[in-house]
């Protein structure tokens, strides 16, 4: 669907737009960040960590051929989504679990096959994700979460979530594996970076829109940190749970609550005037 020609009309108390061509309410086609949305984004990020392992991993695949097939299978979903008119729990956060596993082989790619430290591949990533929303902006003059209805405004947004996912693996492995702080350490201490995050937005002290993405990204490393807890042998730092037994607990929370978000339409966001 291209650019979307709309006008602002009342409902009830509020203001919603609809569709000039076929009088329908216009929806944002990603979800309102709610409690739940934070829930699934974690265990999603977890298992984008875990979930690679896996694959490449116990399964043998190894990383060129895992790399390949799931970013297919992410093409896939992003056909998927772009096809919605508005928010669809089940297809929307498939697409955020692919993009995260495919997000972690990107990264992984740089260091196993590519032979690239941490510290370069971080700032590579930054700067994408930067100039991203830098063009984005400059484009359509918002990078608001609350206006994705036109195929430009949702590639520029699919394409900023892609970089976060990168950005905050090679982050995280920076501090938890280069820097030697450990997958737990790792964790509590990006927890403790979103809580201030959290404390500024709702003491007015930070901006919603940056808010939102600073939260996003950290929240990438800290999920990673924990899968990797849970999951690597004890000798590695971890609990020894194992990736199969870990991404499969993951895999049924996110189910239970996209089931929970597709019954009571939680996240479901008309676009406001």
């Amino acid at each position: 669907m291209g650019q979307t020609t709309a006008q602002q009309v009342s409902d009830g108390n509020a203001h919603s737009m609809i569709d000039t061509t076929t009088g329908e309410t216009i929806y944002n086609r990603v979800p309102q960040v709610t409690w739940d949305f934070w829930l699934v984004k974690l265990l999603a990020v977890t298992v984008g960590e875990t979930a690679a392992d896996l694959i490449a991993s116990n399964l043998g695949m190894g990383l060129t051929n895992t790399s390949l097939i799931m970013s297919v299978f992410l093409a896939i979903a992003l056909v998927f989504q772009f096809q919605q008119q508005k928010y669809v729990p089940w297809i929307y956060w498939s697409t955020v679990v692919l993009v995260s596993v495919v997000g972690t082989l990107i990264t992984d790619n740089f260091i196993d096959n590519l032979g690239w430290s941490f510290t370069p591949i971080t700032l590579m990533f930054a700067a994408a994700l930067a100039t991203t929303f830098a063009v984005w902006y400059a484009v359509e003059k918002t990078l608001s979460i609350h206006s994705i209805y036109t195929f430009r405004r949702e590639a520029f947004y699919w394409l900023a979530i892609l970089f976060t996912f990168a950005l905050g693996t090679s982050a995280g492995d920076q501090l938890a594996e280069g820097l030697g702080a450990g997958y737990l350490l790792s964790g509590i201490m990006y927890a403790a970076v979103i809580a201030v995050i959290a404390g500024l937005f709702y003491s007015g002290k930070m901006n919603g829109i940056l808010a939102f993405w600073l939260a996003y990204i950290v929240t990438r490393p800290m999920g990673a940190s924990f899968g990797d807890y849970l999951s690597q042998p004890v000798a590695n730092g971890g609990l020894g749970i194992g990736t199969v037994v870990t991404s499969l607990i993951f895999f049924a929370a996110i189910a239970a609550t996209i089931m929970y978000m597709t019954r009571s339409k939680d996240g479901l966001e008309r676009i406001p005037e």
